[in-house]
């Protein structure tokens, strides 16, 4: 069964840390969505990048606990999606051990791949059942030919978001690769 995910992280060339992730189970739909509760802040706030286009998609208090949010803060640190990175792997584990013979599928995958893995340590630390590898929709769409894929509407940079997406464009070449021709119509 086809998982799809996101992750959003950090990295500086060296390392590479993660921000949030998210998961949707292809057949039946079940999501998860997390944050890391153990970001390196610091790093964030200097990345304009991040700070322009993944903090605004992180938790965010509602109501009039709004207004009190302290202006340090990147996230709702209250929120339920917030955890600690132990936290984060042991449900991310579960999420994919309860899958029947999971598939991973990302957009551009390989570094969501090695952000997944570190969640256990080295790739050899994987627990079993959790594949050693990712597969790539951006390299399914190049061998269907580089079809103009559905763009995403909202919630670009939201992993969780950004996986509800990934199951749109692998739903779409699935439907591209079933024609007879191989053809987009």
């Amino acid at each position: 069964m086809r998982i799809f995910y996101d992750c959003e992280f950090i990295e500086d060339g060296r390392t590479i840390e993660l921000i949030s992730i998210g998961m949707v189970r292809e057949t039946d739909g079940a999501e998860l969505y997390l944050v890391n509760a153990d970001m390196p802040e610091r790093k964030i706030r200097r990345h304009p990048w991040l700070m322009a286009n993944v903090v605004p998609g992180l938790p965010k208090p509602s109501g009039d606990w709004n207004n009190h949010m302290p202006t340090s803060w990147l996230y709702d640190r209250h929120n339920r999606a917030v955890q600690p990175k132990i936290r984060i792997a042991s449900q991310v584990r579960r999420f994919i051990q309860g899958t029947p013979d999971p598939q991973l599928w990302a957009w551009y995958g390989a570094y969501d791949h090695v952000v997944l893995a570190q969640l256990f340590g080295r790739m050899i630390d994987l627990p079993t059942g959790i594949p050693m590898w990712t597969n790539d929709i951006q390299q399914e769409a190049q061998r269907l030919g580089n079809p103009q894929m559905p763009e995403q509407g909202a919630g670009v940079h939201n992993a969780l978001a950004d996986a509800r997406h990934n199951l749109v464009r692998a739903q779409f070449l699935d439907q591209l690769a079933a024609q007879p021709d191989g053809s987009s119509r």
